[in-house]
């Protein structure tokens, strides 16, 4: 595959996944654990199938190698994906996409606290720009009643960045397994989570369409995509390619529902943006003097 096309892969992903907060703001009955429930059934059959394609076999073995740090990651993606739906519902989709964007800053933090990482000094001073713009937003949280929305959001970014760092920790390099045991667990979760809040799993039609829409055609698509395009772009450019999610979500939602942010939401966004970019572009410099 050549670089251009990779690139043009993931940029694609993060296209699609940029339409989730779009969709879950569709919903009108469903609450947020019957979605994670039904929109991770419909991740797993396709992500399945892409893996048998591509291993030409069962997925059982490939699944069963990726062996506890599969299994940790596939418990962060249950954080990520249970904290996101969250979020979108209850907080607006700028903030949660911008408190998002502090993942890959957070997964930094985690593999110097856990797997003894070395961490650059850029990413340091990127860590504490992203935690200024973090503050900003959070503070505007409690003014508006969004601060649910705000710790969900951060909880997501932290969860993502759990699953990145269980990938290290085992030098596992193909992340689709781990991601196939995320849609796992999340309906194992879902499913439990549901039944001690008694909210119902049976949901209106129209409202299981977009679950299955999400998991089927933004979800699964853009993994694949992100997964495959992953194989010939750098990880540093890979942070940098996607964040045309965390650009673009609030995009669609102004462009189709009227739907704004705050000031403080901007402004803390604009600093977690700029922490995130400087960190990738220097990262991407290093690459290219090497």
């Amino acid at each position: 595959m050549r670089y251009g096309t990779g690139m043009a892969m993931v940029l694609t992903a993060g296209l699609l996944w940029s339409f989730q907060a779009l969709m879950i703001r569709q919903i009108e009955e469903a609450g947020p654990w019957a979605l994670l429930v039904w929109r991770s059934l419909a991740m797993l059959p396709v992500l399945l199938a892409f893996l048998a394609w591509r291993t030409g076999g069962s997925p059982l073995p490939v699944i069963r190698r990726a062996g506890l740090a599969g299994v940790l990651g596939g418990i962060g993606l249950v954080v990520a994906m249970g904290g996101a739906i969250v979020a979108f519902q209850t907080t607006t989709v700028a903030n949660a996409a911008f408190l998002f964007a502090a993942s890959p800053l957070l997964a930094a933090l985690l593999g110097w606290l856990i797997l003894r990482e070395t961490v650059a000094p850029r990413t340091w001073g990127a860590i504490g720009l992203a935690l200024v713009g973090i503050f900003l937003m959070v503070r505007g949280g409690l003014a508006t009643g969004a601060m649910l929305g705000n710790v969900a959001a951060l909880f997501s970014a932290l969860g993502f960045a759990a699953f990145s760092v269980a990938l290290r920790w085992r030098r596992i390099e193909d992340s689709l397994p781990a991601s196939i045991l995320g849609a796992a667990f999340s309906v194992l979760a879902g499913t439990l989570a549901a039944m001690q809040t008694g909210q119902p799993l049976a949901i209106p039609a129209t409202d299981l369409m977009w679950c299955v829409l999400m998991g089927v055609g933004t979800l699964s698509s853009g993994m694949i995509l992100y997964t495959l395009g992953s194989r010939v772009v750098p990880s540093a450019e890979l942070t940098l390619l996607s964040n045309t999610e965390v650009l673009l979500a609030p995009f669609w939602v102004w462009l189709i529902m009227g739907e704004t942010a705050s000031a403080a939401t901007f402004t803390g966004g604009a600093v977690v943006l700029a922490a995130i970019l400087f960190n990738a572009f220097a990262g991407v410099h290093r690459l290219s003097r090497a």
